[in-house]
């Protein structure tokens, strides 16, 4: 946990404007959050930290990259890192996350932890389906070629020289029904 003290900021003796911090994250860091899903890397972490009567706003822009496993290959490759996020802390009489952009902090709070938040916003940054880079260009080509769309065609339904699907008996008794 004695890592993880280097993102502590101390708000108490803070006046009422804009500061501006810089942190590196590391190996060390990912393992000091005691979670599986980032244990290497290297990112950069430029804060502002706007402070108010009433509440405290952090604007993170996060760079770097971590280490990621690919679904596909197992192969371990790195993920580029590049995200900016607002966090809003407002004074209260008790700790609560009201979203996930606006947390409750006591008056009397001396000191603010971003470790969890700078985390969260990585994490937040990295794609649901980890691909080497060398696969997503194989990805890339079948998106571009279907455009997205999967068709299925079955040629058995097709009886006529003019390429016209045959037409369902029961709908031709249907079409028949009204229009009489």
């Amino acid at each position: 946990m004695n890592t993880l003290r280097a993102y502590d900021i101390n708000i108490v003796g803070l006046d009422n404007k804009r500061y501006e911090y810089d942190f590196t994250s590391g190996d060390a860091f990912f393992a000091a959050l005691e979670q599986d899903l980032i244990q290497k890397g290297n990112v950069q972490t430029h804060l502002i930290l706007d402070k108010s009567e009433t509440m405290i706003r952090l604007a993170f822009h996060i760079t770097g990259a971590v280490e990621q496993i690919c679904d596909r290959s197992l192969d371990e490759y790195d993920e580029p890192v590049d995200t900016q996020q607002t966090m809003l802390l407002k004074f209260g009489d008790h700790n609560e996350e009201l979203s996930d952009e606006i947390e409750l902090i006591e008056r009397n709070t001396a000191t603010v932890n971003i470790a969890r938040y700078i985390f969260e916003f990585i994490s937040l940054s990295l794609p649901m389906k980890r691909l080497h880079p060398r696969f997503r260009d194989e990805d890339d080509e079948i998106d571009d070629e279907q455009n997205g769309k999967v068709i299925y065609r079955s040629d058995a339904e097709k009886t006529n020289e003019d390429d016209q699907p045959a037409i369902d008996p029961r709908w031709a008794a249907l079409r028949k029904l009204s229009d009489n």
